[in-house]
């Protein structure tokens, strides 16, 4: 892990109490990584593509899962989509994340498949329109697959700001649920030593990178 980020990380802090401090050390820390995962060749990023498909659809908790919740990558994410063609392929039944048109930074999941017709959202990301495919409430997806800025082993992710997953899966907060299961996907590089937990981050189950799958062991 790149010197330069490692340590204690509050949802991107690094443990001080001012707030307007720790939003300036959280903004600095998501910029240099996602600066490191922009900077991989466009290689690089279809090996670590395919070499997280190999990992993740031999698991068995992919290969039960019918309900799958899954992103297109951006801003130099890990890559899902031979993920996603593997879980089509299977006849699973895929969503992708939907900006919420009226509830401030939620999210729906819309059904997708090779034939979905899809619109850029206003961060310029490709999404299935609202009025043409079939809409799921997250708790009733077997899996999610999450992209992240940055994680630890605890299960703590930093995203890239905007809560959307967090708000959408407030449902989780104070249940022991265990579907969705939750599965950050990442570049190695984005693992950090620790990441404070706010009141109002949902953990994750898994982290899965190209190297590896692990299971998150919260504090």
């Amino acid at each position: 892990m790149n010197s330069s980020v490692q340590g204690h990380v509050g949802s991107g802090t690094l443990g001080f109490t001012d707030n307007r401090f720790e939003t300036m050390i959280s903004g600095d820390i998501r910029q240099q990584l996602r600066a490191k995962r922009r900077a991989l060749t466009a290689e690089q990023q279809r090996l670590c593509s395919e070499r997280l498909a190999s990992i993740l659809c031999n698991e068995s908790f992919f290969l039960r899962a019918k309900r799958v919740g899954i992103y297109l990558a951006n801003d130099g994410e890990i890559d899902p989509s031979v993920v996603l063609a593997a879980a089509l392929k299977a006849d699973k039944t895929c969503f992708l994340p939907i900006l919420h048109p009226l509830k401030k930074n939620k999210l729906y999941f819309g059904q997708y498949d090779s034939g979905t017709k899809l619109v850029n959202n206003r961060f310029g990301i490709p999404e299935p329109t609202i009025n043409s495919t079939q809409i799921a409430p997250p708790w009733s997806l077997d899996i999610i697959f999450m992209p992240l800025v940055a994680f630890d082993r605890q299960g703590n992710r930093m995203g890239m700001g905007g809560g959307f997953y967090d708000r959408t899966l407030a449902f989780m907060k104070d249940s022991k649920r265990l579907k969705p299961k939750l599965v950050g996907l990442a570049h190695g590089c984005q693992e950090v030593e620790t990441l404070s937990q706010q009141s109002w981050d949902i953990p994750l189950h898994l982290i899965a990178t190209d190297q590896e799958i692990i299971c998150a062991k919260q504090r």
